[in-house]
């Protein structure tokens, strides 16, 4: 399993870990390289890093397969403690202040982060490519089936008056 342990990090030097991932990631189907670095900062662990890979997605215009490459910069808070306990029922976050609480968990999914990173990178509309026109995947013939409900407008005569 790709967890890490919160003491583990506690105890390297500069209580900064680093963690090499390259492996599948099973769900999505894709292959992921990623250095990060887990770094205790008192009461919060700061997970910093790159991943590289390649996904296979399906075109949403020709619903053809096609890879995107993926290179994604991952910059994660969590805090170790329940964040309700320490700060109250509200406070207010500012840009760039998303913290994951971990509630007290003694480790870190390093397999999870990446999971979400890879979503989150994934482009709201895949497409295979800028020239993609999409694809009409029916034939002439299957367009020719009859359907009862259309002849109605075959007896529809209309007259022109140039």
């Amino acid at each position: 399993m790709h967890k890490i342990l919160i003491e583990d990090i506690e105890f390297e030097p500069n209580k900064t870990l680093h963690y090499s991932f390259d492996d599948c990631i099973e769900e999505l189907g894709c292959e992921l390289k990623a250095e990060l670095d887990l770094k205790s900062l008192g009461d919060f662990i700061e997970v910093s890093g790159h991943a590289e890979g390649k996904i296979t997605l399906t075109c949403d215009r020709c619903l053809n397969e096609y890879e995107e490459t993926l290179d994604i910069d991952i910059e994660e808070t969590f805090a170790k403690n329940s964040l309700q306990d320490e700060y109250g029922q509200e406070f207010e976050l500012k840009g760039g202040q998303f913290i994951t609480d971990l509630d007290g968990a003694k480790e870190i999914d390093i397999y999870d982060i990446l999971y979400q990173s890879v979503i989150l990178a994934l482009p709201n509309k895949k497409v295979c490519g800028i020239n993609c026109k999409g694809g009409m995947f029916v034939s002439d013939e299957d367009i020719k089936v009859h359907d009862d409900r259309m002849d109605v407008f075959k007896s529809i005569k209309i007259e022109r008056k140039d």
